[in-house]
């Protein structure tokens, strides 16, 4: 289990959205003066015969916050008499809230029913988790305690969405950088819980419910490693596909942080770090990556291996990697940079 310092408060903002405050210490501010009230939720999801997957189609989204100025972040702590953000009290620690501009949400309502291929609900639950009351910072930059109260933060969102019935499978990410699409530029990530197994999250299932993959490349990921400690190993994998690739996972089968042990919760927090630090360090940018979890969907905790993974969008100080045709049109990759090269080069780069 995770550490027991973390505290914990519930409360619903006018709209009737849910906001979490967490915590190293109990959060007792006094709420301030909330802005303009969330548009109900409106999605569903249409099949795709040939992908043989779902798509989720949320016209709502179209009008969602992009890139306000500073004093208009949506994400800062509220000021009295000033803007009023998404979290109507002066200072927190994370902050975790309902999205204003759902794709997923539990009053997402009925599909409709008169098209040409099956269609279903898109009930989950879309949320923000704000690292921090400051606008700008990273995992590298924000304290060890802090990254280590994020860890503690996924682990407990984690058990209260798979709590819910019909929730299968629940994703922290985060989209880094306005070269991978980012709206906002305060520090945060998101939380997707949807209500069915997406496609490549269905595959790695497959996968683990085969064999440990991750234990057994373990023993031979020495000239792939990026960092590592006692708990946890950070490396660029054999098959990566984007050049500066790293994943990062427990050296014990662990299903997700929920699972961790204290020691276990530090060093992943730690390792975080140190691979955003090294991304950062690599051109002397911030990278642009997005970052997603990957703890097992409902009911294969038995079996499926917890990992992080970061595809990072630069391939050189001043080239972004985009997606080519044979990528795009037929999924097959094609690196122009050896994994081996790039963890090396990751490898040497000093993080303080």
């Amino acid at each position: 289990m995770t550490q027991v310092s973390l505290h914990k408060r519930v409360y619903r903002k006018k709209d009737g959205r849910m906001l979490y405050l967490y915590g190293l210490k109990p959060h007792t501010l006094p709420a301030l003066e909330e802005g303009e009230l969330a548009q109900e939720a409106r999605s569903h999801a249409r099949w795709h015969p040939l992908r043989q997957e779902w798509v989720v189609f949320a016209a709502s989204r179209q009008g969602r916050t992009f890139l306000p100025p500073k004093e208009f972040d949506p994400l800062a702590p509220s000021r009295p008499g000033g803007f009023p953000t998404e979290i109507p009290f002066e200072d927190f620690e994370i902050a975790v809230f309902q999205n204003r501009w759902p794709a997923l949400s539990p009053k997402a309502g009925e599909p409709p029913q008169d098209l040409p291929v099956p269609v279903r609900d898109a009930r989950g639950e879309c949320e923000v988790v704000v690292y921090t009351p400051e606008d700008t910072g990273s995992l590298a930059t924000l304290s060890s305690e802090r990254r280590v109260l994020l860890v503690e933060v996924w682990a407990d969102r984690y058990r209260e969405l798979y709590a819910r019935e019909a929730i299968q499978f629940v994703m922290p990410f985060e989209n880094r950088g306005e070269a991978v699409g980012v709206t906002l530029h305060h520090p945060h990530g998101q939380i997707y819980a949807y209500p069915w197994i997406p496609p490549i999250l269905q595959r790695e299932l497959e996968a683990f419910r085969q064999a440990p993959v991750l234990l057994e490349l373990l023993p031979h990921l020495g000239p792939y490693t990026v960092c590592e400690d006692e708990h946890t190993l950070a490396c660029v994998p054999p098959f990566a596909r984007y050049p500066y690739e790293v994943w990062v996972f427990p050296k014990a089968f662990r299903p997700g942080p929920w699972a961790f042990t204290p020691a276990e919760v530090r060093s992943l927090a730690w390792a975080l770090g140190q691979v955003v630090g090294k991304l950062d360090g690599l051109f002397q940018r911030p990278m642009p990556y997005v970052m997603a979890l990957h703890a097992a969907p409902k009911a294969a905790e038995g079996f499926f291996h917890f990992h992080v993974e970061f595809y990072p969008a630069l391939r050189t100080a001043d080239k972004l990697k985009y997606l080519a045709g044979t990528e795009v049109a037929a999924g097959t990759f094609a690196m122009d940079a050896l994994p081996e090269e790039t963890a090396q080069a990751l490898r040497a780069v000093p993080v303080g």
